[in-house]
């Protein structure tokens, strides 16, 4: 368990590091966590957004995992390594429309 923790923190400094995106969507969560839990709403509106924002940090570390993984193999322009990319920052465009969507009714029902 200790060797899956090690490897788990280097993949969050990896993520930090060297991918902009990820520390954008982190900053935007320690900025939207506390928010949300110093604004007056109901408990079930923390969760989602507090689930929402790390649905999105989750995303952001696959699609990174993603596009090195693709990098990795080749540098080629290669249309299923372009798919392959841009199916994964379609997913990070639905988590973060999630989020916003999310963020919306929390605030709708505070």
């Amino acid at each position: 368990m200790l060797n899956a923790l090690g490897y788990s923190l280097d993949g969050l400094s990896a993520g930090w590091v060297n991918e902009a995106a990820f520390r954008q969507v982190t900053l935007l969560a320690i900025v939207g966590i506390p928010l949300s839990l110093f604004l007056p709403m109901p408990p079930w509106a923390h969760a989602v957004v507090i689930a929402s924002h790390l649905a999105s940090m989750i995303v952001e570390l696959l699609n990174s995992a993603i596009e090195a993984a693709v990098d990795h193999t080749s540098l080629a322009k290669h249309d299923l390594a372009k798919r392959a990319k841009d199916l994964g920052s379609a997913a990070q465009l639905v988590c973060l429309v999630n989020l916003a969507a999310m963020w919306a009714l929390a605030l709708l029902a505070a």
